[in-house]
């Protein structure tokens, strides 16, 4: 069974709440087991969280879930842009699948919640790079 380590965004929570839901959904529908979730204060909290899980033995892959909801300045596209980077630097320096369920930027509140499902598509994109990936344990070639 593949387990996965879950970051939430508290800010927006009656968005990442829903976006919380629907990843623990697909988690189970896929037969995956969630091991931990930890909260976060925003999607810029992300990345340390993220970090920590694919640290832990036990966890295989991390997907990490959020919105950004556009404001007065461009906050939001440097948030995303940052928290981005940062995760994708994660996922390689632990060679752990670390995937984004972030929303935005650039979008209103009511086009986050249009957009929820984001969080199933992070824990499915997870599972499958953690069923994808060849294991660099072992030689291909020489099978």
């Amino acid at each position: 069974m593949t387990t996965l380590g879950l970051v939430v965004a508290e800010f927006n929570r009656p968005i990442t709440e829903q976006m919380e839901d629907a990843a623990l959904e697909a988690a189970n529908a896929a037969g995956a087991e969630v091991y931990e979730t930890v909260t976060v204060p925003g999607v810029y909290d992300a990345p340390l969280a993220a970090d920590r899980l694919a640290r832990l033995e036990a966890v295989d892959a991390v997907a990490v879930i959020g919105t950004v909801i556009t404001g007065d300045t461009d906050h939001d596209q440097v948030i995303t842009d940052a928290t981005a980077q940062r995760l994708s630097d994660v996922c390689l320096e632990r060679d752990t699948p670390v995937t984004l369920g972030v929303t935005g930027p650039g979008m209103s509140a009511a086009e986050a919640r249009e957009r929820v499902a984001n969080a199933a598509k992070a824990v499915d994109g997870a599972l499958d790079l953690v069923e994808q990936l060849p294991d660099p344990d072992t030689d291909s070639a020489s099978q």
